[in-house]
């Protein structure tokens, strides 16, 4: 390597670091949950304490709507579901839903945009020093979204107040039900993969008193990290 090329990679290297110092990248939660569970609710609440949250359906939507990034690539890969500028996601809805292949192209246009925009709003966080971000992922470990992640959250509920929870839902009947559980990892499993398990089987107040319990941990590692990358 030339004197030049190895001056220039150091100085690279200093800048780096001082961005980091400047904006240090927070402390990630991965919130995920399978349907039903009170995921929703468990944002909303990290929301009310200040913490930035990245919903990751809500990205879907965007990409999809009128103008978004995906719109082209999906109309592409399924020719009819583009209709005046954006992703008619019924008619999508119904390509994919129950054709593995189908949903499979779909989730490959998909899935790099939605990581795109996680990455970008950590980004965010950290010139607007939050400590503590949320990337709210309802398929965070079937797509291995957890790899942004420093910590993650599971969503649990006893089965019978899942399924009471989701056939309240418009248009929900327990065929559709089965079939959407039946794309997610069992909630046991994910139970068995979490950091944190947050149960909402009981009361909004119990809920909301294990959220501000675990954001206050997560502030606190968040303050240990930075404290030891300005070392």
């Amino acid at each position: 390597m030339s004197g030049v090329a190895r001056v220039a990679r150091v100085g690279t290297a200093s800048r780096r670091r001082r961005l980091r110092r400047r904006h240090p990248p927070p402390y990630v939660i991965g919130l995920t949950g399978s349907i039903g569970m009170g995921k929703t609710t468990v944002a909303q609440m990290l929301r009310w304490l200040g913490v930035p949250v990245h919903d990751a359906d809500a990205a879907v939507h965007r990409l999809m709507g009128r103008g978004g990034a995906a719109v082209a690539a999906v109309g592409a890969a399924f020719p009819g579901v583009v209709c005046a500028g954006a992703v008619d996601r019924a008619r999508l809805g119904a390509r994919v839903f129950e054709d593995r292949a189908a949903l499979r192209r779909l989730e490959a246009i998909l899935h790099p945009l939605v990581r795109a925009a996680a990455r970008d709003f950590l980004r965010r966080a950290a010139r607007r020093r939050h400590p503590v971000a949320v990337l709210d992922i309802p398929l965070l470990f079937e797509t291995g979204g957890e790899a942004l992640c420093d910590t993650v959250w599971v969503v649990s509920a006893p089965a019978f107040v899942q399924r009471a929870r989701v056939l309240m839902r418009a248009g929900m009947t327990p065929a559709r039900f089965a079939a959407i559980a039946a794309k997610q990892i069992p909630d046991v499993q994910k139970r068995r993969r979490a950091d944190v398990v947050i149960r909402t089987g009981l009361s909004k107040r119990h809920t909301w008193r294990q959220v501000h319990s675990a954001v206050n941990r997560a502030r606190r590692c968040a303050r240990r990290l930075r404290n030891t990358a300005l070392r």
